[in-house]
């Protein structure tokens, strides 16, 4: 065992320094039963039993016994060996100004030495700002106005004057109470909850002396206008962080407004990464005989599609326009490709039944017809699929849906179907 330097928490107990675990335990059970709040509703007794629960806490727990053995209060204070300011913390409510334990034991500085806490960090607050897809390609400043907490400039952050604050006399200034529950025959649980009379901030203010401007609350509402950069080649979901521009107040760090890019859907362009794409109709001629298009592009240019006479495109055919696409973000120079997928309207037009045999002349011939006997096959016509679903019941149509469904599963179906439909 480690040569204790401090005896105080064994003191307290009523055991020796090398006490086992039982000799512990047993002692803890004795004083319970004498200083429990339902046996002593004296509120130095209550502070006598936070004091008893405390030391039955840390000399039953091998760390922690151990810790306070070798390094006594100074190591409980700084958390040598990691993580006591924590323990006092989850226990006492925090630092400093804590009473209980830490007033009994003359803790004047919890939290110094090698183990100082961190300041508090406030919350990030997030905004959700829509952008065009015009505005990804081209880059734009958005102001955004946003209301937000600051620390009021009258009292500092006080709240009032000097003596208008005062440390809450309920929970001695740590913002929480604790309160003792009997679970069992010389068993108590502690819990902790918000302080219900300072409501967590450990200090009350005077309503009579409170400061006029922010009515004691410390800080006020301002409003604040954020320019928000949107660069070229940024992304949908991407984020632009403000740091430390949340709301503020005493002691506790900012946190950072975080602006989230929403871009709304575009009419013609779908991005995919740094590539555009789009969808373009064109004619049986055109698509036969050459075509010069001209479409606006997202920073206003106007680009000429072109397809020479002779250079058929075919439905669902797909060309490139390299260097066309998003700009890439960091270096708005280099940019994707643009897709444009082509879809062939074909006429209606009754009147074409007269040029049928020129036609034929001039396209390719088709492939050799299987031959059959007509006294040996059923002749059926062929219907729109809108005419189905327009006269068929909705037993039948459904039925029919049913079966198309179907033939997806089996791609040597739906090949059957689409070749007798053409």
């Amino acid at each position: 065992m480690n040569r204790v330097t401090d005896t105080k928490l064994y003191d307290l107990l009523g055991v020796k320094p090398n006490a086992s675990e039982v000799e512990i335990k047993k002692a803890y059970r004795k004083l319970a039963k004498q200083y429990h709040p339902d046996k002593n509703p004296d509120p130095d007794m209550a502070e006598k039993f936070k004091d008893i629960s405390f030391a039955h806490e840390v000399l039953t727990n091998d760390e922690k016994r151990s810790i306070y053995d070798r390094y006594g209060e100074r190591g409980l204070r700084e958390g040598m060996g990691g993580g006591m300011d924590d323990i006092f913390s989850h226990i006492f409510g925090g630092g400093g100004g804590g009473g209980g334990l830490f007033s009994h034991f003359g803790f004047s500085d919890f939290g110094g030495g090698r183990h100082r806490r961190q300041p508090r960090r406030g919350e990030n607050v997030m905004h959700m700002l829509k952008v065009t897809l015009e505005d990804l390609y081209n880059g734009k400043t958005s102001k955004l106005r946003l209301n937000k907490n600051v620390i009021c400039s009258s009292c500092k952050g006080a709240g009032g004057k000097a003596n208008a604050v005062q440390t809450c006399h309920a929970c001695r200034g740590s913002g929480t109470k604790i309160s003792l529950v009997q679970i069992g025959p010389g068993m108590v649980q502690q819990t902790q909850r918000m302080c219900p009379e300072c409501h967590g901030e450990g200090e009350i203010i005077d309503p009579k002396h409170s400061c006029k401007k922010c009515k004691g609350k410390k800080v006020v509402e301002e409003g604040k206008i954020l320019e928000v950069q949107v660069e070229k080649g940024m992304r949908d979901e991407q984020r632009v962080t403000f740091r430390g521009e949340g709301d503020q107040q005493p002691g506790i760090e900012p946190g950072d407004v975080i602006i989230v890019l929403k871009q709304v859907e575009h009419d013609k362009f779908t991005r995919r990464g740094d590539h555009l794409s789009m969808k373009l109709k064109v004619s049986l001629v055109e698509a036969l005989c050459g075509f010069q298009i001209p479409i606006k592009h997202l920073d206003g240019r106007e680009l000429l599609l072109t397809s020479p006479p002779g250079k058929v495109i075919t439905p669902g055919s797909v060309k490139l326009v390299p260097g066309e696409g998003m700009p890439m973000r960091r270096n708005p120079m280099e940019k994707g490709d643009l897709a444009v997928a082509f879809d062939i309207e074909f006429p209606i037009n009754k009147s074409l039944l007269n040029a049928l045999p020129e036609l034929e002349k001039l396209l390719p011939p088709s492939e050799e017809k299987v031959s059959y006997n007509e006294e040996d096959v059923e002749k059926v016509h062929l219907m729109d699929e809108e005419h189905i679903h327009k006269e068929d019941p909705s037993s039948r149509r459904e039925a029919y849906e049913e079966d198309r469904d179907d033939d997806d599963d089996h791609p040597g179906a739906g090949q059957g179907m689409q070749c007798a439909t053409h």
